[in-house]
């Protein structure tokens, strides 16, 4: 039967097509820089709106374009081949004037240098902190980088830092504000897949109506509007869909298969696939008594999937001779495929004798390295006394990680340790311990000011409050008095931060106090080049690659200084003011 007979009212269609418009809002996203989402634009430049939505009718075959189907595969052609560097399109969600940046803030990038950063920050675990800057810089609404570089480069950097940070609601109101994207299929196919691994289908599926215009070239994308709307029991809508992919050369055997099963149209269909995590959701779906056994080579996403779905196997049905599977569940335990409580509960499943129990220590290099860890694990949970308690805990360690486990005991053995009593520990202890315990205790995070100090004075409340200058002057005037009154006291680099950072927003530091330090950071001359340019974008990525991995707050006194020196000569006194009160206070 051809699906398209069943569509062929046309005032029903019209119907549909109105349908398909519909909106939906998301939550915002919470950061450290304590970002005002809610001052995103609603609305793009005019100008870019207009070229945008050009831009898009010419790049994705919408599954709303419901005329000239027969022009469908030319269309598809032109584009694959399109080019976008004549067209202007600011994807981001940040004004510029919120951080004081530019729209023409990478005007002056080098399009090589910035690949090349790129390339290397990427490649690395960058900090938190790292992430939000670079989160600034990208998603700020500007144009692209022009040197060297093309848009389709700069999109696709946008793209893999929204994947990179992980943050799913991040990308969801990136998606609804830019509905034009460039590379939205694979944003939308990463929100998707990555709530299927958690075999939440309403979350997957919700990113759909953030982004109803999808393009039917992307075959993942569209099989899971397919699917999510006949989820949704809105079959007239997914069969439309469908119909129109089949016009353009769409065939995919076993997804006809799995979705005509849900539907009614077709006998239940047997076949399992794991080629994507989508063919095993609907193997899982459709195929009565389901089975699915992983192995080491499986995909974490899938063993996510299994885990989330209850589909692994119980720990009570496990083989204990079963030792290659044992060494599977450990190794999906260490790559945080497995639950780890799991793993320790399996372990209470061996039987050992009391002579085994006894010498536990003497006795576990005999058996194989499973049975070792369990043996001594249960010596473990068998013992009282914290100081050899805590030895085992060691042992046990040592021996997960010899097998390259080591992600494996990490939250277990951070309840052991919280069981035990430190201060009855021997000192050649005290340090593993401290080592290796997990504190969940929540700190608070307010400022605690010492005037005694300048850097963690009160004058920190000008980063916090902007009061007039007027007034903080008298205040920086009355508490440096207090302060270097003593002759002795040594202004340090932290100390020099603050008062300089005072002084580029025009607050008057009495000459007597300024002649007590000097600056000892100079700026390279590429570096002051790039600052006196207001090569704003190349100057922030610079930033997050010299952050890296490192938390601001670990950065070096004289790192941080050079860092805050940049901000202060390009006025972006905004992300200044969030560095500097993450770093300079006492907190408690």
């Amino acid at each position: 039967m051809k699906i398209s007979k069943l569509l062929n009212n046309k005032n029903f269609l019209v119907f549909l097509f109105f349908i398909f418009f519909n909106n939906s809002t998301a939550n915002e996203p919470v950061d450290i820089w304590n970002i005002d989402k809610s001052k995103i634009e609603t609305e793009q430049i005019s100008q870019n709106d207009t070229l945008a939505s050009e831009e898009v009718s010419q790049q994705n075959i919408s599954v709303y374009d419901l005329n000239n189907q027969n022009n469908e595969n030319n269309q598809n052609q032109v584009l694959l081949e399109n080019n976008l560097e004549d067209k202007i399109s600011l994807f981001g969600l940040y004004d510029p004037d919120e951080n004081n940046l530019s729209i023409e803030m990478w005007n002056e990038s080098e399009g090589e240098e910035i690949k090349k950063i790129f390339n290397k920050i990427f490649s690395q675990k960058l900090s938190n902190d790292a992430l939000d800057i670079l989160e600034i810089a990208l998603l700020t609404n500007s144009n692209t980088p022009i040197k060297n570089i093309t848009r389709e480069e700069f999109y696709n950097f946008q793209k893999n830092f929204l994947i990179k940070k992980n943050d799913l609601d991040l990308i969801k109101l990136f998606l609804e504000k830019n509905p034009n994207f460039y590379l939205k299929d694979d944003l939308i196919n990463y929100y998707a897949n990555y709530y299927l691994g958690q075999a939440n289908i309403e979350k997957s599926c919700d990113i759909f109506e953030a982004v109803e215009d999808i393009a039917l070239n992307d075959d993942y994308a569209s099989k899971l509007k397919i699917y999510c709307l006949i989820n949704s029991n809105k079959i007239e809508q997914a069969l439309l869909i469908y119909d129109l992919k089949k016009e353009i050369g769409f065939k995919d055997e076993f997804f006809e298969k799995k979705i005509f099963k849900l539907i009614g149209f077709e006998e239940e269909s047997n076949q399992i696939s794991d080629k994507n995590l989508l063919e095993l959701h609907l193997s899982h779906r459709v195929v009565e008594n389901f089975e699915y056994i992983p192995d080491e080579n499986t995909p974490k996403e899938i063993w996510k999937y299994l885990a989330s779905a209850n589909l692994l196997e119980k720990i009570d049905n496990i083989n204990l001779e079963d030792i290659e599977k044992i060494n599977l569940i450990e190794k999906a335990v260490h790559n945080g495929n497995y639950n780890e409580d799991d793993l320790f509960a399996l372990y209470t499943r061996y039987q050992f004798n009391f002579n085994q129990l006894l010498s536990a220590k003497e006795n576990y290099k005999t058996l194989d390295n499973s049975s070792q860890r369990a043996l001594i694990y249960q010596k473990m949970l068998l013992t009282n006394e914290p100081n050899e308690k805590l030895k085992l805990a060691q042992l046990l360690k040592n021996l997960f990680t010899s097998d390259e486990l080591s992600n494996a005991f990490y939250n277990e053995l951070s309840k052991t340790l919280l069981s035990i009593d430190k201060s009855e520990l021997t000192s050649d202890l005290t340090s593993f311990y401290d080592k290796n315990i997990i504190n969940n205790e929540n700190v608070a995070r307010n400022i605690k000011f010492n005037n005694k100090i300048i850097h963690q004075s009160k004058l920190l409340n000008y980063f916090v409050e902007k009061k007039e200058i007027s007034k903080i002057e008298k205040e920086a005037e009355d508490i440096l008095k207090t302060i270097l009154k003593d002759k002795e006291y040594i202004i340090t680099t932290n100390d020099e931060i603050l008062l300089e950072s005072l002084k580029y927003d025009g607050v008057k530091i009495s000459k007597k106090y300024s002649e007590r330090y000097s600056s000892s950071v100079n700026i390279p001359p590429d570096i002051q080049v790039k600052i006196n340019n207001r090569d704003l974008g190349l100057i922030l990525l610079r930033i997050v690659e010299i952050i890296g991995e490192d938390k601001l707050e670990n950065l070096g006194s004289e790192t941080l200084n050079f860092i805050l020196i940049a901000l202060n000569q390009l006025d972006l006194d905004q992300i200044r003011d969030k560095i500097i009160l993450k770093t300079l206070p006492i907190r408690v």
